[in-house]
């Protein structure tokens, strides 16, 4: 879910954070109802990123009830004792800034960036939001339309729209993981008022949450704020759900076919098992998938794309999920061009991997690469909020946003050949084909 307003354009050209080459400064504390809060001082511009992260996402749903956390994160729009409904975005956009969220498999993430003198402001609506939420019959009926036009327009009436939901329900049988944040209509519409009053109080409570805030900020100051703001709201006293990472393995490969009537040319994905992010593995498998797709000068897009054609796209992605979870592979056939065909050129240029392995300049460029993508991904504000909250809910290191480059750089060319070989195997995989519906 987006919802966005215009940050002043001064502010906007005024961000230029540069972290290459220095570590992240940051203030890490608890306060006594159990909020962990992470603060980062960077002066630069007169700009400031507010993020609180709730560990609960879709895989703290019952199957039953699923999209309730998404179902949530709109509910969170919708207004509190001392905000109106519809007033949260209108305090924003007058202040000059932006609020964005988004919700995950295990995690709901809520920031706002504005100018460092609403700082207060931001912090008081997030709090009152927190601890004065307004759940009402005519706000779970708005969103519960809202809801269902998004489903509708992002997932069943999008060309290959329903790919991770036919992915994920394949690839896990027993954990969360086997169905997606958005949820099913049938339980989007079973959904009650009393059920969110419940999902609120027991999740969205300080000891399930991180604040996270970056950019123009004194520390002392903002601790200040946030004892003021955050400090009196009661610990949450239910039990939280979390499941158990027992999925079984698939022992087998899992083939099956969809017809799409979105689409026009075939799709071929495989999905196999991996560890959780948390997992040294996981370095190896996410420089193996840039190898293997990331950019014109990947493996797969010079072989299959280029050379073979194919595929009018090849591309990989491993899920950074807290469980166990999933190395993608898709491709879009070229013209003319059969799914299993496509299907082999893509297994081709994996088993190169497992038994040719790579050289030591493709080992360099991943290393380079990875050292890019580092400093990249702290280059907004937005950004580094929610990548601080990330680590210390998903690897319990608030630092690892600073020594995370060294894990990637002690990959060696045996790690991800090892990786290839283990996870990237027949028995271990989900295979779709995605056909055209006539």
């Amino acid at each position: 879910m987006k919802k966005q307003f215009f940050l002043i354009l001064l502010l906007m050209s005024a961000v230029s954070i540069t972290f290459a080459g220095k570590k992240i400064q940051f203030t890490e504390y608890t306060l006594a109802n159990g909020l962990h809060v992470i603060l980062h001082q960077d002066n630069t511009a007169p700009i400031v990123a507010i993020g609180i992260t709730y560990h609960v996402g879709s895989k703290n749903e019952v199957a039953e009830r699923t999209g309730f956390a998404h179902y949530m994160e709109h509910l969170m729009f919708e207004g509190s004792k001392n905000i109106g409904r519809g007033d949260f975005f209108k305090l924003a956009q007058d202040a000059g800034g932006e609020i964005n969220a988004y919700t995950s498999h295990d995690k709901t993430f809520y920031h706002m960036l504005l100018p460092s003198n609403q700082l207060e402001m931001g912090l008081w609506m997030e709090s009152e939001r927190l601890l004065h939420l307004v759940i009402d019959e005519e706000g779970v009926e708005t969103q519960r339309r809202v809801i269902k036009e998004e489903r509708s327009q992002m997932y069943d009436n999008r060309p290959y729209g329903s790919l991770m939901e036919d992915m994920f329900s394949r690839a896990y049988s027993k954990h969360p993981y086997n169905w997606l944040p958005i949820g099913s209509v049938q339980y989007i519409d079973q959904a009650t008022l009393e059920e969110f009053i419940d999902f609120h109080s027991t999740y969205y409570v300080p000891n399930n949450a991180v604040l996270s805030i970056a950019g123009d900020i004194n520390i002392e100051q903002t601790k200040k704020l946030v004892e003021l703001y955050f400090g009196d709201i009661p610990k949450g006293t239910k039990p939280i759900f979390r499941p158990e990472p027992n999925e079984p393995a698939l022992g087998k490969e899992v083939r099956d076919t969809i017809y799409d009537p979105n689409i026009q040319l075939p799709a071929v994905i495989q999905a196999y098992r991996i560890p959780e992010v948390s997992n040294d593995d996981f370095y190896a498998l996410d420089m193996l998938t840039t190898l293997l797709s990331a950019g014109q000068s990947s493996r797969m897009h010079k072989a299959v794309v280029d050379e073979k054609q194919k595929a009018l796209v090849v591309q990989s992605v491993p899920f950074q999920l807290e469980h166990p979870g999933l190395f993608l592979v898709l491709g879009i056939v070229n013209m003319g061009v059969e799914p299993g065909v496509l299907e082999e050129a893509i297994n081709a240029e994996i088993e190169k991997v497992q038994l040719q392995g790579l050289t030591d300049s493709e080992l360099q460029k991943l290393k380079n690469n990875k050292e890019s993508s580092a400093v990249y991904s702290y280059a907004s504000l937005e950004r580094l909020v929610d990548n601080l909250a990330n680590y210390h809910i998903m690897h319990g290191n608030t630092n690892l946003i600073n020594t995370e480059i060294d894990k990637y750089m002690k990959v060696t060319k045996e790690d991800i050949i090892r990786v290839a070989k283990q996870y990237l195997t027949p028995e271990n995989r989900v295979v779709l084909y995605y056909l055209p519906k006539r």
